[in-house]
């Protein structure tokens, strides 16, 4: 009777606390200001702008990533599928730790060696500019609109939430604030603002998240079977701790998990956002660094996500927080409440904004990047042009990105935005990572190649999701009254990533036109060695 009790006042007292949370935002974004006014007084060459000057040591590169990576539905995503599906919601954590082994094993020092400020950078390094630069400026845009967009649609509903704002009206206000403080960090700080907002948000995170745990864990004892009990005790569900509540259902649920973990597996170490913040580090040691370094934090942030998920689960149950507001993503903020009252609720949603805001600069700064470096320095002024005025394209592509995230964000409301981030991921692993992976590890892959894997890879996965009960056929679709989905599966990953390595190698094989082999024997010596590297990324 206590546990229910405690749930309804936590459940209607969570926007009482909107004063506090709105003082708690206030302070941080002001902290925050400062690091990145004083970040971005070295800001002079293109450089200091897209690399951070590359003045990043590993460690703080790593937290950097890690910050960049633990979003917004890493904190209260997963956390609330581990209260309501218990195990299967774990299955998330453990799909996104074990990406980070293909990042560091197959990517990040290689990368690190051939590129310069983008991803584009190494694909075109061997292959065909034109061709190559606008197919990887176009799928990075694409990865960097579909996150964006469920990050600014979820800061306005949890922020609303946790403010008591109420209303569509409100929800939009509060996505075009977060919008114009991204666009400040971003258009003034730069890189290394971004990266020091990062490594602040990765330390409040893991610091929140760390409390919490220690304090669910020192109410059950310190024991882990007894925090499992309660939490079966509680939701009157003994399934929460088995495999298959929520993709063991079926066949095809079962085919839908594989499906989503290729994507978070083979899309993770090829996140155009995550991919950037290997130029950030002076040297190849530097950026494998980098990712140990991440995955240590990353690592110990997920094991802190499972006892959060059944501390929830057994302190206000699955029901209460499906049917509280911002449903399972209330389950952190909930969790919070039940703990520590208002001022441990307050900090928690000051570390869950600061999240979005991290995430949100991250993408933007990519994005900017890929089309200043990308199209207009290389595609459109054909390298004729100084770093200056790449900088100054950069900065107004950063305003263009903010307002076209702000008002997508105020249109995605109330609806189901996780498909954004599933399709962000597919997009990453269907038209990047093949084409990454051909070009630094086979000798013959030709720019037809790359261009039929990206287009590919990119074209199949959003037919494929568009035509899915993501958007239609169900009564949680995205088109609650149509029907017109014919692919089973909510991931496309099982059939676009595939289908992107295989076009990329009928279109190299198909190809008649062979690529320099000078340049690729430089690219293999480049990529292993390092020999060269710097001298081409510091000109």
């Amino acid at each position: 009777m206590q546990i229910s009790a405690a749930t309804e006042v936590t459940a209607e007292s969570i926007k009482d606390t909107g004063l506090l949370n709105m003082i708690i935002f206030g302070l941080f974004v002001a902290v925050t200001l400062v690091v990145v006014l004083r970040a971005s007084r070295n800001n002079k060459t293109a450089a200091d702008y897209y690399a951070a000057g590359r003045s990043f040591t590993g460690p703080q590169n790593g937290t950097a990533i890690a910050g960049d990576y633990l979003s917004a539905a890493s904190f209260l995503g997963i956390v609330g599928a581990i209260a309501v599906n218990g195990y299967d919601g774990f299955l998330y954590s453990i799909g996104f730790l074990v990406a980070w082994l293909v990042a560091l094993l197959l990517v990040a020092e290689m990368l690190r060696n051939t590129g310069k400020f983008t991803m584009a950078d190494v694909l075109s390094f061997r292959l065909k500019q034109r061709p190559v630069r606008i197919a990887a400026a176009i799928t990075t845009l694409a990865v960097c609109f579909f996150y964006l967009l469920a990050q600014m649609a979820g800061a306005g509903g949890l922020v609303s939430l946790l403010m008591g704002i109420d209303g569509k009206v409100g929800q939009s206000l509060v996505i075009t604030v977060v919008g114009a403080l991204m666009i400040i960090y971003v258009l003034i700080g730069g890189m290394k603002g971004t990266t020091w907002v990062q490594i602040i948000k990765a330390v409040l995170l893991i610091a929140g998240a760390a409390v919490m745990t220690v304090w669910v864990l020192a109410l059950h004892g310190f024991n882990l079977s007894e925090l499992l009990g309660a939490a079966v005790e509680t939701t009157g569900n003994p399934a929460i701790l088995d495999p298959g509540l929520q993709y063991g259902k079926s066949e095809t649920s079962k085919l839908d998990f594989v499906s989503l973990g290729l994507a978070l597996v083979l899309g993770t170490a090829a996140l155009p956002h995550v991919l950037m913040r290997f130029y950030t580090v002076p040297t190849a040691k530097e950026a494998r660094r980098s990712v140990v370094w991440a995955i240590w934090l990353i690592g110990i942030f997920y094991l802190f996500t499972l006892v959060l998920g059944y501390g929830a689960a057994a302190l206000i149950g699955s029901d209460a927080i499906k049917g509280a507001p911002g449903g399972v993503n209330s389950a952190a903020p909930l969790l919070a409440f039940a703990l520590g009252g208002p001022v441990l609720l307050g900090l928690i949603s000051a570390v869950a904004f600061a999240t979005i805001l991290a995430v949100v600069a991250g993408l933007t700064i990519t994005a900017a990047a890929s089309f200043a470096h990308d199209i207009y320095a290389n595609v459109i002024r054909k390298d004729q042009v100084d770093a200056d005025g790449e900088v100054k394209v950069a900065r107004t592509t950063v305003v263009v990105i903010g307002i076209i995230s702000i008002l997508g964000g105020i249109g995605a409301q109330g609806q189901n935005v996780a498909f954004l981030v599933a399709l962000a991921f597919a997009v990453a692993a269907s038209a990047n990572l093949p084409t990454i992976i051909y070009s630094l590890y086979w000798r013959k892959f030709t720019t037809q190649g790359a261009v039929w894997s990206m287009y590919g890879g990119l074209g199949s996965a959003i037919v494929l999701i568009a035509f899915s009960p993501v958007v239609s056929g169900l009564e949680t679709s995205m088109i609650a009254g149509a029907d017109f989905s014919w692919f089973p599966l909510n991931n496309p990953g099982i059939v676009s990533i595939p289908l992107a390595f295989f076009l990329g190698w009928l279109g190299t094989v198909l190809d008649k036109n062979t690529e320099s082999a000078v340049k690729q024997a430089e690219m293999e010596v480049r990529s292993l060695t390092g020999v060269g590297a710097e001298k081409a990324v510091d000109h």
